[in-house]
């Protein structure tokens, strides 16, 4: 059986789409950034989406902070969710549920392994 399972892996590719997403919107190329503007953002808000994105990122990462990072991941999701159905993008809509709900996945296993009793040896 291997040593890997979806429950390590997909903590980690939420994490790579994160840092991708967060670089995307930091160094937020023209289009990006005149959807910022069309939707009503601040000219600077782009950095904090970016950012927001980067932290959460790193905190899943690491298992002790997958929790946080995931809660985190999902609000940023949620927002970008909000936005576009507000201005009707329903096209648009898809991707963040799409990784709002894993988000929430990776946060129910984290907080399930938080809360699981401890195991026994049986050596």
């Amino acid at each position: 059986m291997s040593k890997f399972s979806w429950r390590h892996i997909l903590p980690l590719a939420l994490a790579v789409f994160f840092v991708v997403g967060s670089l995307s919107n930091i160094f937020a190329p023209g289009s990006i950034y005149g959807e910022y503007l069309k939707w009503g953002y601040p000219r600077w808000f782009h950095f904090v989406t970016g950012s927001l994105e980067l932290t959460a990122a790193i905190l899943l990462f690491r298992a002790p902070s997958r929790l946080l990072g995931s809660a985190l991941g999902c609000a940023v999701m949620l927002a970008a969710l909000a936005t576009v159905i507000i201005h009707g993008e329903y096209g648009h809509a898809v991707p963040p549920s799409i990784v709002a709900t894993l988000s929430l996945v990776v946060g129910w296993i984290s907080w399930r392994k938080r809360t699981a009793p401890p195991a026994i040896d049986r050596r």
